[in-house]
């Protein structure tokens, strides 16, 4: 997934780089807010797919003593960084280029320039796109898009699929401003336009900020994992319940699993070591992307005290029934 992912960047980057350029020549040449405020777009996303790359190359660098659970978060964390610039400088600069052009009307020379300007950015924005949709598919599944984009790990397709869809609709924008204010001679439609694509840039950026925080702050694995890891405890006859299972994403193909399990007292020291390796093993072999399980044994008594006393500690009450995650099981 991480080529893919790659592919995808690799893809915006060149074309983001080459739309950019020739938009700023042409808001030069024509003096169109629209068509700057286009360049302007194109020019942030450029940025974001190389701090998406960086943030990929961050990511993979090993564990050490400071940081023993890896790099992985840096990406999400850069990912974090790209929406943040989509808002202040995409969404930003584009409002006020429009406002300025609102207020300080004038005509657009030879637009034509900019029409064919447009239509080559669709086209290869359209290329973009078409690649980034499709290794976002690949691991969509049969689930809605919406569901996809809320269960994904992995920041950097859906990040890209967001960037391109928002620049094929500030194209559509841009062009109809233009189209409107040629044949109408209203030369205000154009910053209009420029104002509008600075409202689509920051509902993108808000919406990749959203996703990306949650990745941040940490994210469970996909339910159906948890519900595996599940099945193979209740098939473990030495434990007689599952008090807590509680999982991380601590990057696209980095998931931790901590599990609190009651065994049977009859079990001896080497029967719950030998449990508790089966497990391990069997949750690895069943999902590559989980690098750590960490498995505590413990009665649910002592589960139970040890959340009462934490909620205590934390001023807020506890159903003593339950465990924090809601996820007691027993057989």
């Amino acid at each position: 997934m991480a080529h893919g992912s790659k592919k995808v960047i690799y893809a915006a980057l060149a074309g983001n780089t080459l739309i950019s350029i020739t938009k700023f020549a042409a808001a030069l040449y024509t003096g169109s807010s629209a068509m700057l405020s286009e360049g302007i777009h194109s020019l942030v996303d450029t940025g974001n797919q190389g701090l998406l790359l960086y943030g990929m190359k961050k990511a993979a660098k090993p564990a050490d003593k400071h940081h023993p659970f890896g790099y992985g978060v840096e990406l999400y964390f850069w990912a974090f960084v790209v929406a943040i610039l989509i808002f202040a400088v995409g969404s930003g600069v584009s409002i006020y280029e429009g406002i300025q052009k609102l207020l300080h009307p004038h005509p657009v020379s030879n637009p034509m320039v900019n029409f064919v300007v447009l239509g080559l950015a669709f086209v290869f924005e359209a290329g973009a796109w078409i690649v980034a949709l499709r290794e976002f598919n690949n691991t969509r599944g049969k689930r809605s898009y919406l569901l996809a984009v809320r269960q994904s790990k992995d920041p950097t397709v859906f990040t890209v699929l967001f960037e391109d869809s928002a620049a094929m609709l500030g194209l559509l924008i841009a062009f109809a401003g233009l189209v409107a204010a040629e044949m109408t001679g209203i030369e205000w439609f154009d910053g209009a336009a420029s104002v509008a694509i600075g409202v689509v840039l920051a509902g993108t950026a808000i919406l990749l900020a959203y996703e990306t925080k949650g990745l941040l702050i940490g994210e469970s694995a996909a339910p159906e994992l948890i519900a595996t890891v599940e099945t193979l405890i209740t098939q473990e006859h030495a434990v007689i319940g599952l008090n807590e299972l509680r999982t991380m994403h601590l990057g696209p193909h980095d998931v931790l699993v901590a599990i609190s399990l009651d065994f049977r007292d009859s079990l001896t020291a080497s029967e719950v070591e030998e449990t508790t390796s089966r497990l391990e093993e069997m949750i690895k072999t069943r999902y590559a992307d989980v690098r750590r399980v960490f498995i505590e044994a413990q009665s649910a008594a002592r589960h139970r005290q040890a959340l009462e006393r934490d909620a205590k500690a934390n001023g807020n009450g506890v159903d003593a029934s339950k465990d924090e995650a809601g996820m007691v099981a027993a057989h």
